[in-house]
Formats: structure tokens, sequence, C-alpha cells
């Protein structure tokens, strides 16, 4: 009988051990939560992709990592980045990104860039639904593919008939419902468009009680076309139609007047309108010089020239020989555009209502540096941003506006008990960018650990090969396995 009970309570404590175990624990790291606010030393314990403890006592797991001296944060959410490739999805993880999606213009086809991507993505992804793409297909001029910005002509400059706004509505409507999280429109991209046709585009999105994610108009102080004309068109859009609005870049699409748009953000919101807006903390963007942006009058309107405008692959600054041979170009062509000044960047990234998002694409430095910049030079250096309100501006806040899209985002951004186990462990005092004009894809340092929905992708500053435990993140019209 004796026996009989100490095999029992042997069974029942190998049991309850196991049951206590987790796959991964993160040992005595300062936990950082920018929604409770939460910032002491603990250890969390990781179980089936989720954070199932944080205790200030001893956990047990199949693998421990020892976090001493180390930041454990949420991983950062980025909202804006172009290149979904795997190049680029590895300095991502090197600067503590966990999740990257197309929003600004949105994937021309949603349905193959989710199955394109499935069981192969490193970091979690997403794409809105692009207008840009459902236009030019409208007009007979679908993007090429590969592409997802069009040349200039008849698709992008002419103005739509109602019958072919409805037809742009309804491919909006079927790429919602193949998974896009938001409609993007680069209205820049676009001049043709009438404002009529944007409020029609931001009245579909509220159909769906999705948000619009806009690239202005125009930049520039020229009048009409001016940045604030610009932003006042995307604000009274949404006021008209109640869609939730997400301006990207701010820095690069009001330059001089970031500070006066942002303001004009802050007053639409103090009057009860969902308005939110990004940037990057870099003094140039980058685009297509063959697309309407560059459309006669780019240089009186961005206070810029042929100088100001660098050709990534060589390094060289354009003249107005080499500007006309590229912009006359069949072939899409990206160039650096320097059209704005540090003091500007420095006043709007501390700026309470910016969240970070890197515009990343390759042949800009923003796609490997932008996070560990943010950390690197405004926490650390400057000590404009503090530690905890630059957590709050990558992961926390695009979280909360990927709410409108997806409850999915509802367990993102977050180091909470029942929250995903997207986690980034970085050194505070070393976390640098290393990116540059000259080589944009030097990853940056400082990321030791990287867990992404509880695989372990960055060890030891290391990524580990061969795992790709990166997920979709998908509208309301579709509904994710993961999520």
């Amino acid at each position: 009988m004796r026996k009989l009970i100490s095999l029992f309570l042997l069974a029942f404590s190998t049991t309850l051990v196991s049951a206590q175990q987790y796959d991964l624990v993160l040992e005595g790291g300062r936990v950082m939560d920018p929604e409770t606010g939460l910032d002491a030393i603990r250890n969390l314990g990781i179980r089936d992709g989720k954070i199932v403890r944080i205790s200030s006592e001893a956990l047990a797991g199949r693998r421990t990592i020892h976090a001493t001296g180390l930041v454990v944060a949420p991983g950062f959410i980025d909202v804006h980045q172009h290149a979904q490739d795997l190049a680029s999805q590895r300095v991502k993880a090197l600067d503590g990104v966990t999740t990257a999606l197309e929003m600004e213009i949105g994937a021309p086809d949603v349905a193959q860039f989710l199955k394109s991507k499935e069981g192969h993505s490193l970091i979690h992804y997403g794409t809105a639904a692009s207008y840009v793409a459902a236009r030019s297909l409208v007009f007979g001029a679908p993007l090429p593919a590969g592409t997802i910005l069009p040349q200039t002509g008849p698709a992008t400059d002419q103005h739509a008939t109602p019958e072919q706004i409805e037809s742009i509505r309804q491919r909006l409507r079927a790429e919602l419902d193949a998974g896009g999280l938001a409609v993007g429109m680069g209205i820049q991209y676009t001049p043709g468009a009438t404002r009529l046709e944007v409020i029609d585009m931001f009245r579909l999105a509220a159909e769906r009680s999705l948000p619009v994610y806009t690239h202005i108009r125009s930049a520039g102080r020229v009048e009409p076309g001016s940045s604030i004309e610009s932003v006042s068109e995307v604000i009274g859009a949404a006021a008209i139609t109640g869609a939730p609005l997400h301006i990207v870049h701010i820095n690069s699409s009001c330059m001089r007047d970031a500070l006066e748009c942002l303001s004009m953000i802050e007053g639409a919101r103090a009057r009860g309108l969902d308005v939110t807006t990004e940037a990057y903390p870099y003094i140039a963007g980058m685009t297509a010089v063959n697309s309407a942006v560059f459309s006669p009058g780019w240089q009186e309107r961005m206070g810029i020239t042929y100088s100001d405008l660098l050709l990534p692959e060589t390094g060289e600054r354009l003249t107005k020989e080499r500007f006309d041979s590229l912009h006359n170009s069949s072939t899409a062509h990206w160039v650096v555009v320097f059209g704005n000044s540090q003091e500007i960047v420095d006043k709007i990234i501390p700026h309470p209502l910016i969240m970070i998002a890197s515009d990343g694409a390759e042949g800009h430095p923003r796609n490997a540096g932008t996070y560990s910049r943010v950390l690197a030079q405004y926490v650390r250096e400057k000590q404009t941003v503090t530690l905890m309100d630059a957590l709050r501006k990558m992961s926390l806040m695009p979280a909360q506006m990927l709410e409108r899209s997806t409850p999915a985002a509802r367990q993102k951004g977050r180091l909470q008990e029942g929250a995903d186990a997207d986690i980034v462990v970085f050194d505070a005092k070393t976390i640098t960018d290393r990116s540059t004009f000259e080589k944009p894809m030097e990853p940056s340092t400082g990321v030791r650990y990287l867990v992404v929905g509880g695989t372990l992708l960055v060890d030891e500053g290391k990524l580990v090969p061969d795992v790709f435990p990166g997920r979709a993140l998908l509208g309301s019209g579709k509904h994710s396995a993961a999520y």
C-alpha cells in the first residue's frame, strides 16, 4: 500500500513539475510593459507561443535565458514596411522587429502575398488592400510583378468616372475579403484622383469599420497643393465618413511644416476624430523617380533640386540630365530624397502622437536601423525620449492602431500574461544602428534575443537558421488559423 502511495505521489509530482515547466524562460531581465507601466526585474515563462507567467519567483524551462542587465520588452511592430524579402526580414529581426506590415500602399494582390509568405516568414506579416493597385487595374494598366507603385500615365493622372470608382471599390472589397487589414492609399502617386474619389474610398473603409492608411496628396508649401492642404483633405475625409485615419511618415510628407501638421492632428483628435501618425528618424526619404511625385513643378513644391536626390545603388547625386533619363525610363528607379532637416526630425520623434515606423525598403538605412537608431540617439544620447516612451512608440501604439483591423493585435505590443510571446531582449547601453546611406543593409547591434510567437529567432545576437515562426495578421474578412 505504501508503495502504491509513493508511486502515486511520484507520478503526481512529476505531472505537476511538467505542468509548471515552460518552453522558454527569460530570467532576471528588466521587464518593461508600456501599457501597465511595469518596469521591474522579473522572470518570464513562455509556453505554446504565449507569455504564461511573469513572476519574481524562479521558473523552470526547457531553455532558460539569463537576461540580467538586459531590457525585456514587447517586440517592435512596424506598420510601414515595404521590403518583405528574407534579407530585409533578417535586418528587421536584428533591429528588434517581430511584426512588419505593408500598410501604406498595400500588396497588389492580398491572397497571393499571404500565400507566398506562409511558412516562409521570419517575422509576422500582413498587408493593406492597395487602392493604387486597384486603380491601375481598373484603368487597364495592372502593376508589373514585384512593384507596388505605378509609373505616370492615365492610371495615375486621369480622373476616374463614377463607373471606374465603383470598380475600384469592388476590387478593394475583394482584397479586404482576402485578408487585407485596411485600405492603403498612396494619393500622391495617383494625382488624378478627385477629392470625391478619395472620400468614396474612405466610405468603403468605413463600411467595414476599417482604417485608411494614407500617403497624403502632396508635400511642400506651395498653394494649392501644400502639405497643410493635403493633411486637411484626409482629415476632412475621415470626418465625413467616420473611417479611422493613419497618416504615414509625417516627417517626409510635411517636412518643414511637420509640427504644424501635427498640431492639425492634435486638433482633430481633440474633437473626437480617430487620427494617428508616424515618423522615422532620418532626414531623407525614398521613392520612385519615375512616379507622380516628380511630376512637373516638384522642385518648387518640395523646395529641393536635382542634387538633393541620390541613387542608392551607385551613391551618385543626380543632375538634370541624369534625372531626366531616369524619370523617363520604363524601369522603376528608386532615389533617396534629402528634403528635411535634423532640427525638424529631432522635434518630431519625441512628440507624444508619433509612433515609429520605418517605411523600410532596400536602398535606405531605415530598412535596417530605424528602431535601434531611436533607442541609441533619442533615448541614450539626446535623452529627449524616455526608454518606456520609446517602447510605447514602437510596440503599444502600433498595436493599438492595428486593433481597428484585427483582434489579434490586442495580444501584441504588450508584455503581460496571456499576450503573444513576441519579445525583444536588448542591451540598452549598447544598442546601435549601423546602417548608412552608403551601406544601408548593415544590421544593428545590441539585440541579444528575439522571440517570435514563442520561437527563438535571435539567439545571443545571431539569427537562428531554418526557423520561420512568422504568421499572418489578417483583417476581419478572413480569420487566421494562428489568431
